[in-house]
């Protein structure tokens, strides 16, 4: 997975894959495209207004938290 950031227009791009399979972009709200594949697959999630949605500016971390062992692992962000 792969989180991309670009500050200057306040856009965050979720990847959760990566192929040269053609996706559809489907637009969820005013502020949120997914990309996803004709089976199925999400690829991509695109947010906009993306330091409001996610707390950039904020937060000084990302944790990811496995729901079955309830194990948390946090990764610094520098921004």
């Amino acid at each position: 997975m792969e989180i991309r950031y670009d500050p200057k227009h306040n856009i965050a791009y979720l990847r959760f894959r990566t192929s040269d399979e053609q996706v559809e972009t489907i637009q969820l709200s005013d502020e949120v495209l997914v990309d996803i594949a004709a089976d199925g697959r999400i690829f991509g999630v695109e947010l906009l207004n993306a330091n409001e949605q996610l707390g950039f500016l904020t937060d000084s971390e990302i944790r990811v938290t496995d729901e079955a062992t309830g194990e948390t692992v946090c990764l610094p962000l520098k921004l």
